[in-house]
C-alpha cells in the first residue's frame, strides 16, 4: 500500500505525550473556512508521517461549538492525511463503562444546532451516505489494537453528541439513557461528517472521565475532590488512548485503501457537474476536483 498519512485530532494531553517521542515541525495552513484551531504539527513516527492537530486551540481556547472544524479537517486534508484517528473526553451513560475504559464508537445520535455541518453549503448539493458514521476499516484495526494493550476498550458504543457548552441536565441524561446513548459528549459533530465529506477514514477513542449526572454522586464529597477525581480519570485515560494509538499505528497497513470512505463522494453530488460554477470548483477543488 502507499505510505499513509495519519493525523492525530486530540487534547493537549494526547499530543504533547505523542510529541515528547518524536521531533515535529509546526506547519502554517489557511483553508478557504479559516485558520485551524491550531497549527498541525506534523512528525515522523517511525515509517509513518504523522500530523497532531489540538482540537481545542492551544491552551484550550475553543469550546465545542467555537472549534473552527471545516477548517481542521480541510487543514488535514491539504496536508495528505488520508487517515484521521480523533479523541475526546465524554461522560459515561453506562454502569459498565467505567471511568478511565476506551470506548471505541461505532453509532452518533447528533444533537448540535450551532455548528457549519458541511463543506457544501452553497452551489453545489452533496449527501454523502452516514449509515456508519466512524471508518468500519479504521475501526476494526483499533480493535485489533485494543486487544493487545491493557486496558478495557469496549468495541462500539453510541455516541450523543450535544451541543453544549453546559453539561446535561438530570432529566437529558436520562432521556439520553432512554435513547440508547452510551456516552455523552460535545466534540465528534460535525468532525465525523466532515471527515467523510473530504473522503477521509475517521475513528473516534472516546474518553470516559466520569458518569453523566443520570447516577448520582456522593453529597458529602467536596466539589473540588470530585473534579480532581475527573481530571485524574482524564489524565488515566490519555495514557490508554496513547497506548493503543501506539499500537495501532503498529498496524497501519491493515487499513484497505480500497475502503468507501475514500470514496464517500463519488455518488453523492446530487448537482448537475455542468452547472458547478469555476469559483466553486476552485474554492472546493481539493474536495471536488477529483469527481468533476
Amino acid at each position: 500500500m502507499a505510505k499513509e498519512r495519519i493525523g492525530i485530532i486530540g487534547g493537549t494531553g494526547l499530543g504533547d505525550k505523542m510529541l515528547a517521542e518524536v521531533s515535529g515541525e509546526t506547519v502554517a495552513v489557511d483553508t478557504p473556512f479559516g485558520l485551524p484551531s491550531a497549527s498541525p504539527i506534523l512528525a515522523e513516527w517511525g515509517d509513518l508521517e504523522v500530523v497532531f492537530l489540538a482540537r481545542h486551540g492551544e491552551g484550550h481556547r475553543f469550546n465545542p461549538s467555537s472549534v473552527p472544524y471545516r477548517a481542521n479537517i480541510w487543514a488535514l486534508k491539504s496536508l495528505g492525511v488520508s487517515t484521521i484517528i480523533a479523541s475526546g473526553a465524554t461522560g459515561s451513560l453506562r454502569e459498565d463503562i467505567s471511568p478511565g475504559h476506551l470506548v471505541l464508537c461505532d453509532q452518533v445520535i447528533d444533537k448540535t444546532i450551532r455548528r457549519s455541518g458541511t463543506f457544501f453549503d452553497e452551489n453545489v448539493v452533496v449527501h454523502v451516505e452516514l449509515a456508519e458514521p466512524f471508518c468500519p476499516c479504521l475501526r476494526k484495526m483499533l480493535i485489533g489494537a485494543g486487544s493487545r494493550i491493557n486496558t478495557t476498550v469496549h468495541d462500539g458504543g453510541t455516541y450523543i453528541c450535544m451541543e453544549g457548552p453546559q453539561f446535561s441536565t438530570r432529566a437529558e441524561s436520562l432521556m439520553h439513557r432512554q435513547w440508547g446513548g452510551d456516552l455523552i459528549g460535545m466534540t465528534c459533530m460535525p468532525e465525523a461528517k466532515l471527515a467523510r465529506e473530504a473522503e477521509m477514514c475517521y475513528a473516534l477513542v472516546a474518553l470516559p472521565t466520569d458518569y453523566d449526572c443520570w447516577r448520582a454522586t456522593d453529597a458529602s464529597r467536596e466539589q473540588a475532590d470530585l473534579l480532581q477525581e475527573i481530571l485524574g480519570n482524564l489524565r488515566r485515560a490519555t495514557d490508554a488512548a496513547y497506548e493503543l494509538i501506539v499500537e495501532a499505528l503498529k498496524h497501519v497497513e491493515s487499513i484497505d485503501v480500497a475502503c468507501s470512505c475514500r470514496d464517500a463522494l463519488k455518488l453523492a453530488i446530487w448537482s448537475d457537474k455542468q452547472k458547478i460554477d469555476k469559483g466553486t470548483r476552485d474554492r472546493l477543488g481539493l474536495l471536488l476536483e477529483k469527481h468533476l
